[in-house]
């Protein structure tokens, strides 16, 4: 009787602590859902964060690389880009026009001469013309003075300033840069060249440019001090073609590309008669090498193993 008393004893304080661990088991159970169930939630919301920040940062560098570098110029079709295309040289021709009548009051190519376009855009007479126009400092004559003379064709593109000082006392500073080799100079030259000339804008809402600078969106930080030169009709044309904006802007690049290339025509046709002739090579060294190998590849070898 007393074992079995102890016996119920034990049962009862066993079953009793069962019933006590069971709530808190649960209470923990439910506490432990309800901080997954939150951790979850954050580290979503964190995934999300770091997302959006992300995308912030990522147009941020964009918007701080354009306004650094500039807009991306468009890739336009110029007609002298093929790998057999030549020279628009009616082109050339207005370009240098533009060139005489709109850049050269501030911007100098100083390793043009007018020989160089001589058979390019002008006849010789025509060259020499227009090199007569000019007057160059030259000598020492025999009494040791210098003197001036009309130009040659020798005679570089005349300069418009005396030096680099000159140029920037005249421009507020800012240096007009040579144009012998400017779409060589710049990245992605030719479509630089013709988006800078023809993108001036207004300044968007929120920016502000200083007094003597110009907006243009293409342009390294967006302020430039070159003013809008390429307006429509700001020359005539020999040829009768109408000189639009685009159209000047056109023509004065063609030329350009010339002036840093004027050896490309050149170039492309002595490459197409080297392609040519190793060709020839090639189909010559395959037919000999068919004519030497022909007899030792098809032979036939027969093996006696009798004697």
């Amino acid at each position: 009787m007393v074992g079995g008393g102890v016996i119920q004893q034990i049962l009862r304080r066993k079953l009793h602590s069962q019933s006590v661990a069971t709530p808190v088991l649960s209470w923990f159970s439910s506490k432990k859902a309800h901080v997954d169930a939150g951790s979850s939630g954050v580290r979503a919301f964190a995934l999300m964060g770091a997302g959006v920040t992300g995308l912030l940062s990522f147009s941020t560098v964009a918007s701080a690389d354009e306004a650094e570098h500039g807009l991306a110029c468009p890739d336009y079709p110029w007609p002298h880009d093929g790998i057999l295309s030549s020279y628009d040289h009616a082109s050339i021709r207005r370009g240098h026009q533009v060139y005489q009548q709109v850049c050269a009051s501030c911007h100098s190519m100083s390793l043009i001469s007018y020989r160089d376009l001589v058979g390019v855009a002008y006849t010789e007479e025509e060259a020499k013309a227009m090199a007569a126009e000019i007057e160059v400092v030259d000598g020492p004559n025999d009494e040791g003075e210098m003197f001036t003379r009309p130009g040659k064709l020798s005679d570089r593109l005349p300069q418009p300033y005396a030096n680099e000082s000159a140029a920037r006392f005249a421009n507020g500073g800012a240096y007009p840069p040579d144009l012998s080799l400017i779409t060589k100079a710049r990245h992605n030259g030719q479509n630089y060249v013709f988006a800078l000339l023809t993108g001036y804008r207004d300044p968007p809402a929120g920016i502000s440019i200083r007094e003597g600078l110009h907006y243009n969106p293409y342009f390294p930080g967006g302020a430039i001090a070159m003013p809008k030169m390429l307006n429509d009709e700001a020359v005539e044309y020999e040829d009768g073609v109408p000189a639009t904006e685009a159209q000047m802007g056109k023509d004065v690049v063609s030329f350009l590309s010339w002036a840093a290339e004027p050896e490309m025509e050149e170039r492309k046709l002595m490459g197409f008669k080297w392609i040519f002739l190793l060709s020839l090579a090639l189909l010559q060294a395959a037919y000999y090498r068919r004519l030497k190998w022909s007899v030792l590849k098809s032979r036939k070898l027969v093996l006696d193993v009798v004697n």
